[in-house]
């Protein structure tokens, strides 16, 4: 898989949602996002814009009962898809952080593609639910799953802040950054980035 060609798109179905993502690292940076949540939404659409990355979500979810089963299947979705466009990993810089900030609040956000699922969450949150329904405390959930079907290290750490969408937003834009400086092929890496020989 070349830096040229680096796309994927999976499909989950459960008995609670129906999920399909298409990510594409390279190239078109086509962005439709349709979850059933407006929130969810919008942070998907900042992540993808700025990683620069392709992203394509079309998900439909038991929202009826609340929006816990959507938001987690779709971060496991997008994580699938990361690592099955990441292919074997040859050449990507690995590592990836960024600080975010959103008005008054302040985000950083490091990552490691280590094929290690690990997950430092550091954010709180006064307002407990943002446009109708979106649980705020679904945000630690979400990068959670991320992590784990990303196979990443992931550390999320607000340091400060007033208004939760603000930092929720910080959050998404700061992982969406992080991401861009992970996945990069970098012509002076060779083989994978690790002395194990794989990551």
């Amino acid at each position: 898989m070349t830096a040229q060609n680096r796309t994927a798109t999976v499909t989950r179905t459960t008995g609670e949602t129906d999920i399909t993502i298409t990510l594409t690292l390279e190239g078109s940076q086509d962005i439709q996002i349709d979850t059933g949540i407006g929130f969810l939404d919008h942070m998907l659409h900042l992540l993808a814009k700025h990683g620069r990355f392709g992203l394509i979500v079309k998900a439909v979810g038991d929202t009826y009962v609340d929006a816990h089963h959507t938001v987690e299947d779709i971060a496991i979705t997008l994580g699938q898809a990361l690592t099955k466009a990441l292919g074997d990993k040859a050449g990507i810089e690995r590592y990836g952080d960024a600080w975010v900030p959103m008005d008054e609040a302040l985000t950083q956000v490091v990552v490691d593609l280590s094929g290690r699922p690990y997950i430092v969450f550091k954010g709180e949150f006064t307002t407990p639910v943002l446009g109708g329904n979106f649980e705020t405390e679904l945000v630690e959930d979400f990068f959670q799953a991320l992590s784990v079907s990303g196979a990443m290290n992931l550390h999320v750490r607000n340091e400060y802040g007033r208004n939760t969408h603000h930092i929720i937003e910080s959050m998404f834009k700061a992982t969406g950054r992080a991401l861009r400086k992970a996945v990069t092929i970098n012509p002076d890496i060779v083989g994978v980035n690790s002395t194990k020989g794989m990551i």
